[in-house]
């Protein structure tokens, strides 16, 4: 038996992530306009997801993590990985680094170039800057009084220091801000905290928005498929609490469930290729063979140094007296390790001297582990971690089952080209050569990963690249925008789902191209123009 939501929407939008906060805050701002907001995790009613270390309990813990993970990579010398997403109110915001990285300007403008306008550096800027509330002030970069907070780091450490002036040594400028369009450099990450708290979507704009009476939360649902009726999207269909219910919108439904729950959605709904759906008994509704194609991600190598003389996370942590200390700073000032980004300086660098813009970003960490939701390393440790920003390899998100529990099979395609093989392997030789410069040498730094028995040619490392790459958890491009005649195109510049009306996608899947740096900004700027398009074309 199938129920009614009581009442008709005007909007409904899918999935309370990044994305979907801050399209329900703008459609919610019209009193006139009722807008229905489902959500398939809980409330972020859970201590960790606000002292900013609780990345390191939530990734990997299924209250508040899909625990995805991709299909046995062969880049990857076979292995699978973890996919972690966030399973609450403000979505990826919820667990992730909290890093504001817009990316480069030549990204947005190759977006333009692509066909799409509207979305080149000068058109995205004002969107980025009407969401924040950036502790630097109001300038041509920064904006001041949106709902998304951006703060600097709230605790140094020597050993990153020392990390940044042996970067200086190998002709790499300090930059205090990676978001000007050029983000070529070295400095510390910004970060989207507020008072050393982590500050998500679900905070900055859907928390303030949910006491408007026509803006209706629901959490605990899983959306299983779009009503289609006469060739247009007029509602969804959804499991909550056991029941099957069903949400019906005069106005638009809104996709923002992300590179992976979005394309679940469509498929689920028969929009898709036939070739992926028809097998599972799923009846087409409408074949668009992009959908859950283009996957692109950043694939980091995890390079570890063991340190000597100088203080890291892991053995801090291991202290029961600084552990203790930490807890009391954190108390009194909202200061010390419980403050930390899981990454606090940024290198954004070239590859090789060829490179017309900087094409990797290391993430350098004052701390070391397997991997997230593993314990520290007992040992003193950094990790120099270096991802390729702009990989050439496509892989493809799709459902294993027409059943909504299903787990998707996700096939991210790392290193399938010798591009990003040979990217990879020049990205351990900058990492290998940055920690020889002198103004780290006091430290004794020693390769603990991929470990000097890896020699330096380009096979050992592209080897060594697949045994220690892993997600920096940046899945974009799944529902790519596109112009008609691509007929990888899943939507149009303006969001729109091709060939189904009063639908769109708005999230990191539209992504035709990966940003140059962390997406979840990106993201939250992809909402805001998305949001600006659903109120105009209502006009």
């Amino acid at each position: 038996m199938v129920s009614r939501v009581e009442g008709e929407f005007d909007y409904i939008v899918v999935g309370a992530g990044t994305a979907g906060c801050i399209v329900a805050n703008r459609l919610s701002a019209d009193p006139a306009k009722r807008v229905l907001l489902l959500e398939a995790g809980g409330r972020d009613n859970w201590i960790w997801f606000h002292i900013p270390v609780g990345y390191l309990f939530a990734i990997g813990n299924p209250r508040s993590d899909w625990m995805f993970k991709t299909e046995p990579e062969p880049g990857l010398n076979g292995r699978s990985l973890g996919y972690p997403r966030g399973k609450a109110i403000g979505g990826s915001s919820a667990i992730n680094a909290m890093i504001s990285m817009r990316g480069q300007a030549a990204d947005y403008d190759h977006w333009r170039q692509l066909g799409l306008p509207g979305w080149g550096w000068d058109d995205v800027l004002p969107a980025f800057r009407r969401l924040e509330d950036h502790f630097l002030g109001d300038s041509e970069h920064h904006g001041v009084g949106g709902g998304w907070r951006i703060e600097a780091p709230r605790i140094s450490w020597k050993v990153l220091d020392a990390v940044a002036d042996a970067a200086g040594e190998m002709g790499i400028r300090r930059t205090p801000d990676f978001n000007t369009g050029d983000n070529e450099g070295v400095g510390y990450f910004h970060v989207n905290q507020k008072s050393g708290r982590r500050w998500s979507s679900a905070r900055g704009f859907l928390k303030p928005a949910l006491s408007r009476p026509n803006l209706r939360l629901e959490t605990g649902v899983e959306v299983d498929r779009l009503i289609i009726e006469d060739g247009r999207a007029v509602g969804v269909r959804f499991a909550q609490g056991g029941e099957t219910v069903e949400a019906r919108a005069k106005g638009e439904v809104i996709l923002c469930a992300g590179s992976i729950g979005s394309i679940q959605v469509l498929h689920r709904s028969g929009i898709g290729t036939a070739e992926w759906l028809k097998p599972l008994g799923i009846e087409m509704a409408l074949d668009l063979p992009g959908v859950g194609r283009n996957l692109q991600d950043h694939l980091q190598q995890r390079a570890i140094y063991k340190v000597h003389g100088i203080r890291t996370l892991n053995e801090t942590y291991y202290s029961l007296p600084r552990r203790a200390w930490m807890g009391v700073d954190y108390a009194l000032r909202r200061r010390g390790p419980l403050t930390m980004a899981p990454s606090q300086l940024g290198i954004f660098t070239r590859s090789r001297p060829d490179k017309e813009r900087a094409d990797i970003q290391f993430h350098v960490q004052p701390l070391s582990l397997d991997k997230f939701g593993e314990p520290l390393h007992r040992f003193p440790a950094i990790t120099v971690a270096a991802c390729n920003l702009r990989p050439t390899s496509r892989g493809a998100i799709r459902i294993s089952s027409s059943e909504i529990g299903a787990a998707p099979k996700i096939a991210p395609n790392y290193l399938a080209t010798e591009e990003d093989r040979q990217t990879a392997a020049d990205a351990i030789r900058v990492t290998r050569r940055l920690m020889r410069q002198p103004a780290l040498a006091p430290y004794r730094p020693d390769e603990y990963l991929p470990g000097p028995a890896v020699g330096d040619d380009d096979e050992s490392l592209a080897k060594a690249a697949g045994d220690i790459g892993t997600t920096i958890f940046h899945p974009v491009g799944t529902a790519k925008m596109g112009l008609d005649s691509d007929p990888l195109a899943v939507v149009d510049a303006r969001l729109r789902l091709r060939g189904i009306g009063g639908l769109r996608v708005v999230d990191a899947s539209i992504m035709p191209t990966i940003t140059s740096g962390n997406t979840n900004t990106p993201t939250a700027m992809i909402a805001e123009k998305g949001a600006g398009f659903i109120l105009a074309d209502a006009r």
